[in-house]
């Protein structure tokens, strides 16, 4: 599944975002409101090529007059953006022209009725009430009744949305990137650490890494210069650190995402559209779902095993955390599926309840890795894999990228016994459908972990215990 990464162009350059997944443009209804923009820095083409390495990221009717008999309907409310449509005069959406009086008595005399009958009526009213608070006195005593002076105080207890978003707010910050041309956008991030140490995803910051600027601002209105420590292209992480940190910084606590449901809840925390400190809510709708993802820069693109959830993302949303009912951190806001359809000028489109998330036990690796050596490390097996569209497998092609040997002389997969032709179809126990899937699942597990790979050849299924190998980079 090809997406889009989210995330939020500040005027006047916006960012841009994911991959795949053409849908067609539906035809706009006449005197239609522009649609709402939508979650992503930029769509852009998904990976092409033959083939490319396992290892890495290379791989979105006229109304009539109104019968006489009957009161008309009044007048709906005009869409956003538009005066009100409607087709005849007098039809449904038409202003509404009150009928000119009929001939006969005057209006004094209506008039007249209508002020008998009110004073009627209050007379009525009177003797009524008078006659029951009479009765009542007699045998219950007063009627009054005393009002309370207020509702009395919310209780906000920390499991609730609120008592979460109030706990977590103050650790996140919205990101400013700027590249040396003046480009750049809008994104999310949170504290990960007591030093200043930012996470975030690649694409927020990307404008930013060769001498551009870069801030990060709390809810509070403090902002503070910061510089990027490290980013994986391929895993769509970056790490930021601040300049002159403050020393109470409160690093978000970070959950256990190989322990998420589906059907748990979600909060999600960003700054979409720019709107910062924003908070939306929703489920986990699914887990391992593969995603690809691209920037729209021309950049590799990243491949995930995504949480799915139904919290509104949209652009400013990325690198932003997606925290679990109890305030834990367990993903990092990354990607969205969308129709295509931009809104506010921005091109870009808005949330249709398909977001995608890093793992953060995938993500809190990487961030260490940043930290510590400035680069990404990442799993591989040391062969390459068709991207095309698939619902067979990873096929692992005749030829290696830019020339290689499609199976690495001495690697994790030649030592397992893999061959050119051999089609990758399960991954320990999850299924694999194609080249992008099996990178996705090969970067959740680290350097050194032992996986079991079943895979086709000749029409016979067949199992290899494989060592997971390293790479350092993304070159």
């Amino acid at each position: 599944m090809s997406t889009e990464n989210e995330g939020t162009a500040v005027p006047p350059a916006p960012s841009a975002p994911p991959v795949p997944v053409d849908a067609p443009a539906a035809p706009a209804p006449q005197a239609q409101a522009p649609q709402g923009p939508y979650g992503q820095d930029a769509q852009g083409p998904a990976p092409q090529g033959p083939g490319a390495s396992g290892d890495i990221g290379h791989p979105g009717a006229s109304s009539s007059a109104p019968d006489p008999s009957w009161p008309p309907p009044p007048p709906p409310a005009a869409p956003y953006g538009d005066g009100g449509s409607g087709s005849g005069p007098g039809g449904w959406g038409s202003s509404y022209q009150q009928p000119a009086p009929k001939p006969g008595r005057g209006r004094g005399g209506l008039v007249a009725a209508v002020l008998a009958a009110a004073l009627l009526a209050g007379g009525l009213g009177g003797g009524l009430g008078y006659v029951l608070a009479k009765d009542n006195d007699e045998s219950t005593g007063s009627t009054t009744v005393s009002a309370s002076a207020n509702g009395g105080d919310v209780k906000r207890d920390p499991g609730t949305t609120a008592g979460v978003a109030g706990k977590a707010l103050p650790s996140t910050v919205t990101i400013e990137a700027e590249s040396t041309s003046g480009e750049g956008g809008t994104g999310t991030g949170f504290v990960f650490d007591k030093q200043g140490h930012i996470v975030t995803n690649n694409h927020v910051v990307a404008d930013a890494v060769d001498g551009g600027k870069l801030t990060a601002t709390f809810p509070t209105g403090k902002k503070y210069d910061a510089e990027v420590v490290g980013h994986a292209q391929g895993y769509d992480v970056a790490v930021i650190k601040l300049k002159d940190a403050p020393s109470d910084l409160k690093p978000l606590t970070l959950g256990d995402s190989d322990k998420v449901a589906v059907g748990d809840s979600t909060i999600a925390i960003g700054a979409p559209f720019g709107l910062s400190d924003t908070v939306t809510t929703g489920i986990i709708s699914a887990k391992n779902r593969p995603v690809a993802s691209s920037d729209g820069s021309g950049s590799q693109a990243s491949y995930m095993s995504a949480l799915q959830t139904d919290a509104s993302i949209n652009p400013g949303n990325s690198g932003g955390p997606l925290l679990d009912a109890r305030g834990n951190v367990i993903g990092i806001n990354s990607a969205i599926q969308s129709t295509g359809n931009g809104g506010f000028g921005t091109g870009q489109s808005g949330s249709i309840g398909l977001g995608f998330a890093i793992p953060i036990n995938q993500a809190k690796y990487v961030a260490q890795e940043l930290i510590k050596n400035g680069k990404p490390v990442y799993a591989k097996i040391g062969a390459s894999v068709s991207l095309d569209d698939s619902s067979d497998g990873a096929q692992i092609t005749d030829q290696g990228a830019g020339g290689a040997a499609p199976v690495e002389p001495g690697g994790p997969a030649a030592k397992a016994g893999l061959k050119p032709g051999d089609v990758i179809i399960k991954l320990d126990d999850r299924v694999i459908d194609s080249g992008p899937t099996l990178i996705g699942e090969i970067w959740t597990h680290q350097p050194g972990d032992k996986v079991t790979i079943t895979y086709e050849r000749g029409g016979k299924q067949r199992t290899a215990e494989v060592t997971l190998g390293s790479r350092v980079g993304d070159n």
